[in-house]
């Protein structure tokens, strides 16, 4: 699977390492940055990992940020992404079935010691359940084409 992945300073470390796993599993990932823990802003970040997913280049995208959640914010104003900030396996699983969601969003600073190669293994291996919930992402496609003006015809 193509994953792109991106973090601000503050998911640094994590993000080192979950490439090192992804890899090793035979995953393809794309790094878009940042590589110190100089303060950056994670919008930047967020911005190539979900164009590189709203176009297509990339299946998947992985963010990581402090807490998760303005990364989330940042993912979710593209079109075609569907991010969620998970904080365990339960989550992580939860979101892929359910959600179908194609960025991970991960909180660097509150996970202490706690390896996410299990929380982003389970991401990667669920499938979307469809059904019901299919039914519910195309409302919510809708919701986003007629907030972007495209009414019914985009």
């Amino acid at each position: 699977m193509q994953i792109s992945i991106g973090s601000d300073h503050r998911g640094v470390h994590i993000k080192a390492k979950l490439i090192a796993n992804l890899e090793a599993c035979g995953h393809q990932v794309r790094d878009f940055g940042t590589d110190g823990e100089t303060s950056v802003d994670y919008p930047d970040f967020a911005s190539l990992v979900c164009k590189s997913v709203a176009e297509g280049a990339s299946e998947r995208g992985i963010l990581i940020c402090g807490t998760g959640i303005g990364m989330a914010i940042a993912a979710n104003k593209f079109s075609g992404v569907r991010a969620a900030n998970c904080y365990d396996e339960v989550m992580a699983e939860l979101c892929r079935r359910h959600n179908n969601v194609n960025v991970l969003c991960l909180p660097g600073d509150l996970i202490g010691d706690r390896p996410m190669h299990d929380l982003v293994g389970i991401w990667i291996g669920t499938e979307f359940e469809g059904g019901r919930h299919q039914r519910r992402l195309e409302k919510i496609e809708g919701i986003e084409h007629t907030q972007r003006g495209l009414g019914d015809e985009g």
